[in-house]
């Protein structure tokens, strides 16, 4: 982490500047993060508690769950706290801590819904190998390559950035660190740096998302050939999944597939993809599928005839 940095801590400009707007913002992103907390642990427990979502589908739905608390909590936290304190400082090294933690989780969440459309695509294009392809041990692979794929792209996004002198000014216009507002503190060119980890950003979103398209659209092609149950039950399925993809890598793609000009624009649309789609995301699943909330239900009877 050694560097030629003569900035040893970072200000982070927030959401707003102004004392009854951050006071609003406290309560609203507290009840928000609680709701984040709250719906995707019960997801994760749901899942992992029910004989009857052993399916891939939320097996994977539990794993996305685990990383949009983790997802939240890199960011969440500090902005809140920060709502609250006048000295909104974060340490050079917990800045960079922050903006890995940001790529990696969000990347990764990437890959998982990638690999959520590709479950979906095989059970209703080729539900009778769908047990073959999607084993356990397939299921697995492919969430560890989710978390690997975002720890290589992490990896990279944050050397580049952390190697690059900061001499000052050292205000982030921004409530998080992140890659655009640290290229435009630092004292030294960063085109070519900025190229890089704009076409990193940009080659793992839009690739992810060209799968998700080209699945979806196999997938309504094939419901021609479906009944009306069948296709409504598909629909059910991916519906749920769609929005959710929708949600996320609309803001994701605005943010990061292009070289950022402006920070205040940016800070505002990061809050859809780092507090509002983790929070809408156990919402989305639950109300749409009666699966989990018939497990939900179940577990609930349990406990209270635990007590």
């Amino acid at each position: 982490m050694e560097n030629a940095s003569s900035v040893k801590e970072f200000i982070l400009l927030g959401l707003s500047e102004n004392q009854v707007v951050q006071r609003i913002y406290f309560v609203m992103f507290l009840f928000f993060c609680m709701i984040i907390m709250a719906g995707n642990l019960l997801i994760v427990i749901t899942v992992v508690s029910s004989q009857h979502l052993k399916s891939p589908m939320y097996f994977f739905l539990s794993y996305l769950s685990l990383v949009d608390i983790c997802y939240s909590s890199v960011t969440a936290p500090k902005m809140i706290t920060d709502f609250l304190i006048e000295n909104k400082t974060i340490s050079f090294v917990g800045c960079i801590v922050q903006l890995f933690g940001v790529h990696f989780f969000g990347s990764t969440e990437t890959f998982i819904l990638t690999v959520m459309a590709y479950d979906r695509y095989t059970a209703i294009c080729k539900p009778l190998h769908y047990t073959t392809l999607m084993t356990r041990r397939a299921c697995g692979q492919m969430v560890i390559s989710s978390w690997v794929g975002g720890f290589v792209h992490s990896m990279v996004q944050t050397l580049l950035t952390s190697c690059l002198p900061f001499c000052g000014p050292n205000k982030i216009n921004h409530y998080f660190c992140d890659v655009h507002p640290l290229l435009q503190l630092a004292c030294t060119d960063t085109y070519v740096v900025g190229i890089v980890v704009v076409a990193n950003s940009g080659m793992i979103t839009l690739s992810c998302f060209f799968i998700l398209v080209m699945s979806y659209i196999v997938i309504l092609l094939s419901l021609k050939s479906q009944t009306s149950e069948g296709r409504h039950k598909a629909l059910s399925t991916c519906g749920s999944h769609i929005t959710v993809v929708i949600l996320f890598f609309g803001p994701c793609t605005f943010s990061y597939i292009r070289p950022s000009s402006n920070l205040s624009e940016d800070k505002s649309v990061a809050v859809f993809y780092t507090i509002i789609t983790p929070m809408l995301n156990p919402l989305i699943y639950t109300l749409r599928n009666e699966e989990v909330k018939s497990a939900m239900r179940k577990l609930w009877s349990k406990e209270v005839g635990c007590e």
